[in-house]
């Protein structure tokens, strides 16, 4: 549990620094934060459906081995770690998955 404050806690201060330096968006791995919703319906639930094409164009601009970071902390935000490190290959995403992402959550 105190290593999900932590990693909370850094994304807010990612946040923080990125809106005082300016940036046009706030993103996360390269995936702009007010679009990441657009793959959650993907990765939650039992039995989730395919992901958008939406979805599927942030994946492939998504930064992997930045996502691999914060894998711990998906569950707290109703993420099925196992579901989102594999829409890289559902998406057809020419980025291979970095090894610390593979395996069980």
């Amino acid at each position: 549990m105190a290593g999900e404050k932590f990693l909370v806690h850094c994304v807010l201060a990612m946040l923080l620094i990125a809106l005082v330096a300016g940036a046009k968006e706030p993103a996360v791995c390269n995936i702009p934060l007010t679009k990441l919703d657009l793959c959650r319906p993907a990765v939650t639930g039992e039995h989730p459906p395919p992901p958008t094409k939406q979805c599927c164009g942030l994946i492939k601009r998504a930064n992997l081995t930045c996502l691999c970071d914060y894998k711990a902390a998906l569950p707290a935000m109703n993420i099925n770690p196992t579901k989102a490190f594999a829409l890289p290959k559902i998406c057809k995403c020419n980025q291979p998955i970095p090894a610390k992402c593979k395996g069980k959550f």
